[in-house]
């Protein structure tokens, strides 16, 4: 075993001194009441170094209680987490340029691919012949986690009975390398190792984890039972996860070795939403000619889950909102999406993982990548590519927005010398770790791997692309069966730089400036373009600008596609673009004929017949595209008339085309776009969703037209005509939803009548009257389908026929206008009858929900936030509690309202399910109470103080949540310091001979914490004025824009020989470091472990609550796959019963409540004070001073 280790010392460079070759995790009491679970590990590392002395680990918010090496010595240690508190010694500095620098110091100080981690382990001198010798030391740790604010979740519902009577489970989450924060370990994924596993549980319930079931023991009262699992297969700690509950378990019955759990009472709707899941096992080991790299594969489905799925090695944790019935239509893409994402992710991500964070986005882009072709299977290619293209326009707008997304700086070096502390100075968040990278940020940077990875698949071919995967997985395959040879489990490890060479080698193309241009840079391509058609040389005469001076765009240099359609075909030309203007001329292949009928061969070899007759008649061009093929990440913006616009609608088969299309018809209102909308929609050859865009292009267009066009007439003369009864067109058939795109069309024509307006820009009365007739006389008995998301479509049909009220605010339903009475009544009676009769996922009370914000919002209704409130809290389903929070951040919005805002952080602060806390986060992110130099009256020095505290120490456990605070403070405010507090109260540095003041600044977090006062030089025997400090020194301009004065360090001086004066003003309410932070590096160690219970103390938790304040988990109902919450009272608003939720305590006190009476904020530069006649002071050194 050594001398395989010595050559693997110089074969393989590791970060640690040391090589973990196994792991044992033993938890031996789960705890529900107390949300704790206890246990050991046991870490066999074989040490690198023969001096080493010292062994860091990962563990956090576990308290250690004893720590030892080969079970015979015992081992001191000391625990030290920084990122407790992320700003230690900050001296009231609340700008991002800060924060973002010390929390990437906090981080990098406990990251264990620096060598670094929280828990030090100091090893005996009685074991140091054991590691001067090279031998294997196993390291024991026993450990507890009590109350877990992260990486464990407990779902205790209330009720009678046992834990497992009430389905009260528990599971492991958190975003990357969060495994440290229940049991020690080397947390991150280039350390793989073997695994063995065992649990205790209560005889109720099972437990669930990685690797192979291989026993099952009862303890000897019988009480208790041990599940023992074991891994053979390397893998890192951030691939471990756990499960314990009451499941149901479902063997799948093609598949035997795929088994499936969920809670009491879903098992039904378990077995149709997983029945396809076999059909994709078989797709990838056809598609990548390797079988399933595990023994065995498990979804557990769970409630409050952390994210739709997670995914660990041989099990994936699954949203038990998945689930649905065979009668659910809408539900069934987004399931199967995440279940087919959850079960590639087990190929690339758990099986082969990341040599380093740089290294993620090829994991994320593989997995994606093989999950879309699966999907581009099963749903068509037509999805396919509108899901490409969904997701480039995301990308594009966000990159133009916040900046570009890079996935590796540097992928030809070694990826552990790219950590150089620096973040990119577009972002205001490092970009180097998954704990401080942004949510948002982090969700586009797998969709961008995603593109990137189908841009190579364009350059390269599918079928070299896939030989590469197959490379990858037969290397780490060999690798894995190599049980001895530690160092070989690096080719489990997939690296850019690897994976590049890869690459060249199948397929015997240079890449590097792909790579340059998208992976190394950040930013997007952008064109506009414009033509014109010289008819005397018969030539196209085309412009494309590109202007890479704004946010995110850069500049493209290569080839660039661009296809015409013209009379006697389809034809691609390919421009050399090198500048930011290209012009090219391209000849065309046809001949203009006026007005001559004749077939015209489409792309894809169709031969159609097309009226010329709107077309120019000079000119044989059809219609104009560039990059047909989304071979680049770009934006294209081209100019050309409507009537080839319609053409390309009409005739064009790429639903890309005909999407863009629509789009570019919006801004083109006629009769001649009408019309071609209309045929569209009425097509039932065309993409369902591409009928969809062109209903609500319908509606937009009506409306710019509605002095001289009737589009509600026209739009429900359409609808008549699909859905009305042959013999009387009036009357609406009943519910047939098994044609998919006419059902989809079903949904979206009513929702885009609600939205046209006539010429008093109210919606006709008629069109009201369709949407009531719609809803009474909706018949769905012989319907297979369940009609929720249709039901719930007219409600929102009915919310968008709502415009301003005219009169001031109505307190009674008496004094409403006849139109919004019966809005108001219909809303409410569905919103009762959803009570007694819930619908799938209550998709009909979200509808109605945001019904009544529209009708608050126009004014037709008091703007109450109590019933948005009782919605809001903890115990109804989770979309319900989504959208009242979501109507709640609206009314903060409008009304500026503190009260509901400190109420909403309140929720973030303490709600129980961490899904929620972050929803609540990204909808204030998404409709932000202010922006950034907007002057508001929520934006308080209380406010600020609360984030800052919430980000800096408040959400210390759960990181996402924490980027979460820091996008939300960056909203707000911006990177700088907010306008609205006053200027700290700072040092002050007399300078006796220059006769200046000058303001102590802070030292930056990079430098040393200790405070050494500025020493200025005194002349001896020399008389000096001294001219008194000026409050209004301090208004003085930054000397940059965007960096102000107090973030400037003030340099030192140098060169003092003679006699020195130290003069330091310190601030009276400076506070002491925080426990557990930088500092305690020279503090001297603390002995147990009795450091983890101070840090806790320091830190406020958060995420927790009485188990006696949650509502009950239901099962949701088999025949709609729904989970009941349990319902509230009802209250009036005039005559019309509106109902609530259980009472609840008035909100606690909010951040500036008395906002609407204060007084505006105070200048940021501070009171304004008069000058006074400055008095000279007459100095005098004397010989005797010291210095």
């Amino acid at each position: 075993m050594n001398r395989v280790m010595k050559k693997a010392d110089k074969a393989q460079f590791s970060p640690r001194p040391f090589k973990l070759s196994h792991q044992i995790v033993c938890i031996t009491g789960v705890n529900f009441a107390k949300k704790s679970i206890v246990g050991f590990v046991e870490l066999h590392l074989l040490p690198l170094k023969s001096d080493l002395k010292r062994i860091r680990i990962n563990c956090k918010q576990c308290r250690v209680y004893r720590v030892t090496i080969n079970d015979i010595w015992e081992a001191s240690f000391i625990y030290s987490d920084p990122t407790l508190a992320i700003c230690q010694n900050d001296n009231k500095q609340r700008n991002l340029h800060f924060y973002s620098d010390c929390h990437q110091t906090a981080v990098g100080s406990v990251d264990p691919d620096q060598a670094n981690g929280e828990l030090v382990i100091r090893i005996p001198d009685q074991a140091l012949f054991i590691v001067k010798d090279q031998r294997m030391l196993r390291v024991s740790i026993e450990f507890s986690v009590e109350r877990p604010q992260g990486g464990l979740h407990f779902v205790i519902p209330d009720g009678e009975g046992s834990y497992a009577k009430r389905s009260a489970h528990m599971f492991s989450c958190g975003v990357e390398n969060a495994s440290r924060l229940w049991f020690p370990c080397v947390d991150t994924y280039s350390e793989p190792c073997t695994w063995k596993l065992e649990f205790t549980v209560d005889k109720a319930m099972t437990a669930v984890s990685c690797g192979e079931l291989v026993d099952t023991v009862y303890t000897p009262d019988l009480k208790k039972k041990t599940f023992h699992y074991t891994l053979t297969v390397p893998t890192a700690a951030p691939n471990i996860a756990i499960a314990v509950g009451p499941f149901e378990i479902f063997v799948d019955p093609t598949m035997p070795e795929v088994t499936h759990f969920c809670l009491p009472g879903l098992k039904p709707i378990l077995v149709h939403s997983t029945a396809f899941l076999h059909e994709a096992f078989e797709f990838y080991e056809d598609t990548l000619a390797a079988t399933y790299p595990y023994s065995c594969y498990k979804q557990v489905f769970v409630d409050e889950a952390f994210a739709e799925f997670q995914s660990y090695a041989t099990m994936s944790i699954l949203n038990t909102n998945l689930l649905h019935s065979k009668y659910i239509i809408d539900q069934t893409f987004v399931s199967r999406r995440c279940m087919v994402n959850a079960l590639t992710e087990q190929y690339f991500g758990s099986y082969i993982s990341p040599n380093s964070w740089y290294d993620s986005w090829l994991t994320r882009g593989i997995s994606r990548y093989l999950c879309n072709i699966f999907l581009k299977k099963m749903f068509g290619t037509n999805e396919y590519r509108y899901h490409i293209h969904k997701d480039l326009k995301l990308l594009c707008d966000y990159e133009q927005t916040v900046g570009g997304i890079i996935l590796n700086p540097d992928p030809f070096h070694d990826p552990s010398t790219l950590r150089t502390g620096k973040k990119p100075p577009h972002l205001y968040f490092p970009s180097d770790n998954p704990h401080t990278i942004s949510y948002a940020y982090w969700r586009l940077f797998g969709t961008k791997a995603h593109y990137v990875m189908r841009l190579m698949e364009i350059r390269i071919g599918q079928e070299l692309l896939l030989k590469v995967f197959n490379k990858l997985l037969s290397l780490a395959t060999s690798a894995s069966q190599q049980k001895f040879m530690l160092h070989s489990w690096g080719n489990m490890l997939i690296s850019t730089s690897g994976f590049l060479k890869s690459l060249s080698s199948v397929s015997g193309k240079d890449l590097a400036s792909f790579v340059e241009q998208w992976v190394t840079h950040g930013g997007i391509a952008q064109f506009h373009g414009t033509f014109h058609f010289n008819r005397k040389r018969n030539v196209v005469e085309l412009e494309l600008r590109q202007d890479p001076s704004r946010p995110g765009i850069n500049k493209y240099v290569g080839p660039l596609k661009v296809t015409i359609q013209e009379l006697d075909g389809s034809f691609e030309h390919t421009l050399q673009v090198e500048e930011n203007s290209t012009k090219g001329e391209i000849t065309c292949h046809s001949k203009s004929r006026r007005h001559k009928k004749k077939k015209i061969p489409l792309l894809n070899g169709e031969e159609v017949d097309m009226d010329l007759n709107s077309m120019d008649a000079d000119s044989p061009v059809l219609w104009i595209r560039v990059d047909t093929a989304m071979t680049l990440l770009r934006q294209v913006f081209f100019e050309q008339p409507d009537f080839q616009w319609q053409y390309q609608l009409r005739y064009e088969r790429d639903i890309v085309a005909q999407i863009e299309s629509i789009d570019a018809l919006e801004g083109f209102p006629s009769m001649g776009t009408i019309s071609a909308l209309t045929d569209i929609i009425q097509d039932s050859r065309a993409f369902y969703r591409v009928r969809t865009r062109a209903v609500q292009c319908f509606a937009k267009v009506a409306n710019k037209l509605m002095a001289s066009f009737s589009g509600h007439t026209a739009l429900m003369s359409v609808f008549k005509q699909m859905y009305g009864s042959h013999s009387c067109p009036d009357i609406v058939k009943r519910n047939n939803f098994s044609n998919f795109p006419a059902y989809f069309l079903l949904k979206e024509i009513p929702k885009a009548l609600g939205t046209i307006r006539n010429v008093h820009s109210i919606c006709p009365r008629e069109c009201l009257n369709f949407l009531l007739d719609l809803i009474k006389y909706c018949d769905n008995k012989k319907n297979h389908y369940s009609d929720n998301y249709y039901r719930a479509a007219l409600i929102d049909a009915l919310g968008s026929t709502v415009t301003p009220a005219v009169s001031t605010v109505n307190t009674s339903v008496d004094n409403l206008i006849p139109e919004t009475k019966l809005i108001l009544e219909e809303v409410v009676r569905c919103l009762n009858l959803e009570k007694i009769l819930p619908a799938y996922q209550y998709t009909v009370t979200v509808s109605c929900l945001r019904a009544i914000r529209i009708l608050q919002k126009n004014g037709h209704l008091p703007s109450d936030s109590s019933l948005f409130q009782s919605y809001a809290q903890y115990g109804h389903f989770i979309t319900v509690r989504e959208v009242a929070m979501e109507c709640l951040a609206d009314i903060v919005k409008v009304e500026n309202n503190g009260d509901i805002l400190s109420w909403l952080l309140d929720l973030a602060e303490s709600d129980p399910a961490p899904y929620m806390r972050h929803k609540i986060l990204s909808l204030l992110i998404e409709n932000p109470p202010f922006k950034q130099r907007e002057t508001s009256q929520l934006s308080t020095e209380p406010l600020v103080e609360r984030l800052w505290t919430c980000m800096n120490s408040g959400c210390s456990h759960d990181c996402r949540l924490r980027c979460d605070v820091v996008d939300l403070f960056h909203k707000l405010y911006g990177i700088s310091r907010p306008g609205c507090l006053p200027l700290p109260e700072l040092g002050m540095v007399l300078n006796l001979k220059e006769k200046k003041t000058v303001l102590n600044v802070q030292p930056s977090p990079s430098e040393s914490f200790e405070e050494e006062p500025l020493r200025v030089k005194v002349e001896p025997m020399e008389d000096i004025s001294i001219e008194p400090f000026d409050p209004d020194q301090r208004k003085r301009k930054p000397s940059s824009p965007m960096v102000s004065p107090l973030d400037t360090k003030m340099p030192r001086l140098e060169g003092l020989d003679d006699a020195f004066v130290d003069v330091v003003i310190k601030s009276e309410d400076e506070r002491p470091p925080t426990p557990g932070g930088l500092s305690d590096y020279g503090a001297p160690p603390t002995p147990g472990g009795d450091s983890i219970k101070e840090e806790s103390i320091a830190s406020p938790s958060i995420g927790m609550l009485d188990d006696s304040s949650r509502e009950s988990f239901q099962s949701l109902r088999s025949n709609e796959g729904s989970m009941s919450r349990p319902a509230g009272d009802t209250a009036s608003i005039g005559s019309v019963e509106l109902p609530v939720g259980p009472e609840e305590p008035s909100p606690p006190a909010s951040v500036g409540s008395d906002s609407r009476a204060a007084t505006p904020s105070p200048d940021p530069t501070g009171p304004k004070k008069k000058k006074k006649k400055s008095k000279k002071h007459k100095v005098k050194k004397e010989p005797n001073d010291n210095p």
